[in-house]
């Protein structure tokens, strides 16, 4: 009785606070007559659709950001196109866990793309498991979207969190790389839909289709949103590789920006004179048309002259049952001048030793050149703003080379 009296208060506030809103929202579309004049001011100051509408800030985890230019036309397009992809509408509740001013929870569909879909948003100020979960429950949340860190942390408390997560359909997942295994274990934990994300601030958007089989929403990040978005998949020296194979990803379409703002240098190095943004990812494209994320082109560990990729690396840790979040990146030595380092987070009351982790991938294939040579064990992983590993924290962390 005392849960369902509980319940039933947490309701009545909640309708409370919906009729405060919406009587705030009336007196904005109805105004008084001062409001009338304010509007109609702010009416011959409209802005034409080809003006910049929002900054964002490039989310690259390496060196500073960069400042992006939206403008009204390609923006409304990106969540227009995003909204229709994933099936948002006047019945979607959106809940909000990442920082809002990044593209992804702002208008990937995110918050922008609930509102013009006519949907509900909750704005919630930590994506901690348990306010997450008591939020699904009381505002019946049907969508979110998180960063593989945030998604997997729900997963590992969602079968101890006694609250009912029903009305949650889909929990989108993007931001870094997700290892096939654990996309599989998301949408079971939280009874609902993994839909996979994979774009950049700088335009680019995809999405496994809400009703993707199993296959193509655990293993691919989906097709583009528009039909004129174009993907060109090129080698080391700029030629197109073969279809399958793996490659940088250069974009061009309808909501991609043409540079930075004010960054004439920066724009040299990342638009193509045809105006192709190579966007630093190495992927492949399937028979389908459906990309998927195989890692950075520039995360890469030089290691005597060998290159290792970071997100290969990654991949096949996050297959071991211990491990609940990993992050691997160089680490200097006077021998080779570099190594790879795993930073690694393991599930409560695991361990994990440089010796098991070696056997594992030795027993998945890798090659030998390729296989950590050092490990730390933390109990936190220092993420970017967005969420994602903090690469630039963790390199800042290692002090000292490997010793032989």
């Amino acid at each position: 009785m005392a849960a369902t009296s509980e319940r039933a208060a947490e309701a009545a506030a909640a309708a409370a606070r919906q009729a405060k809103l919406a009587n705030h929202v009336r007196k904005l579309l109805e105004p008084d007559g001062a409001g009338q004049a304010r509007r109609r001011r702010l009416d011959r100051l409209a802005p034409e659709a080809g003006d910049v509408a929002v900054f964002l800030l490039s989310g690259g985890t390496t060196g500073l950001p960069k400042v992006i230019g939206r403008t009204h036309n390609d923006y409304t397009y990106n969540l227009r196109r995003s909204a229709a992809a994933c099936g948002f509408g006047q019945d979607t509740v959106y809940a909000a866990v990442l920082p809002v001013g990044h593209n992804f929870p702002l208008a990937s569909p995110g918050i922008l793309g609930t509102l013009d879909a006519g949907g509900r948003v909750v704005l919630l100020p930590s994506p901690r498991p348990d306010a997450f979960f008591e939020a699904v429950e009381r505002e019946a949340v049907t969508v979110t979207s998180a960063v593989p860190a945030v998604a997997l942390k729900w997963t590992e408390a969602a079968a101890h969190c006694g609250r009912d997560l029903s009305s949650l359909r889909h929990v989108q997942v993007g931001g870094s790389v997700l290892a096939p295994e654990l996309a599989a274990r998301v949408g079971p934990a939280l009874g609902c839909r993994i839909q996979q994300v994979y774009g950049m601030a700088e335009g680019l958007i995809c999405y496994t289709p809400p009703d993707a089989a199993d296959d193509v929403a655990h293993t691919t990040q989906g097709p583009p949103i528009s039909p004129w978005d174009e993907l060109l998949v090129v080698d080391g020296d700029g030629r197109p590789v073969r279809p399958g194979e793996v490659g940088e990803l250069l974009i061009r379409g309808p909501y991609t920006p043409r540079g930075y703002f004010g960054a004439p240098e920066q724009n040299a190095r990342s638009f193509t004179p045809g105006g192709w943004y190579r966007t630093g990812d190495e992927v492949r494209l399937t028979r389908e048309g459906h990309v998927v994320v195989c890692g950075r082109v520039k995360d890469l560990i030089n290691r005597g002259g060998e290159k290792i990729a970071a997100g290969e690396i990654e991949t096949l840790v996050q297959r071991l049952p211990q491990v609940a979040e990993v992050a691997a990146v160089a680490v200097p030595d006077p021998e080779l001048g570099e190594r790879a380092c795993l930073f690694v987070r393991v599930h409560e009351g695991a361990t994990l030793t440089l010796e098991e982790v070696a056997a594992a991938l030795t027993g998945l294939g890798l090659a030998a050149f390729k296989i950590p040579e050092r490990l730390e064990l933390v109990d936190e992983l220092p993420h970017t703003a967005v969420g994602k590993p903090d690469k630039k924290a963790l390199r800042d962390l290692l002090v000292q080379p490997v010793v032989r």
